[in-house]
């Protein structure tokens, strides 16, 4: 597995670890103190404000889980597709940039949300 496959997998981890402590401990292993995180439905920087942030996707979807779609990569940028729901509810295509192996920025984008 790729670089780029393993940390787009422990990113999609992050999004459906559902114990607060443990999600907690992911987003400081896969993510820079002082990452980013942009979609167009919001945006967040720092540990605790993509925490906070994953919560409330999860409470806003309880019970569904992310799928990671493809993944490609160079240098220090990846991109990849993800879908959330056995139906596919939300599907996203994300580009992440890279630092020292952690994600320093997110650029999320949203090809499919819920009417």
């Amino acid at each position: 597995m790729s670089e780029y496959q393993t940390t787009a997998q422990r990113y999609i981890d992050s999004w459906n670890e559902t114990d607060p402590a443990k999600r907690r401990l992911i987003v400081e292993e896969v993510y820079t103190p002082d990452a980013t995180y942009t979609d167009p439905l919001g945006s967040a920087t720092g540990h605790e404000a993509i925490d906070q942030m994953l919560a409330a996707v999860q409470k806003q979807f309880a019970g569904m889980a992310f799928r990671l779609g493809d993944v490609d990569g160079h240098h220090d940028i990846a991109r990849f597709t993800w879908e959330l729901g056995d139906e596919a509810v939300v599907v996203g295509f994300d580009v992440i940039v890279l630092a020292g192996g952690r994600i320093r920025h997110v650029h999320g984008f949203l090809d499919k949300v819920p009417g």
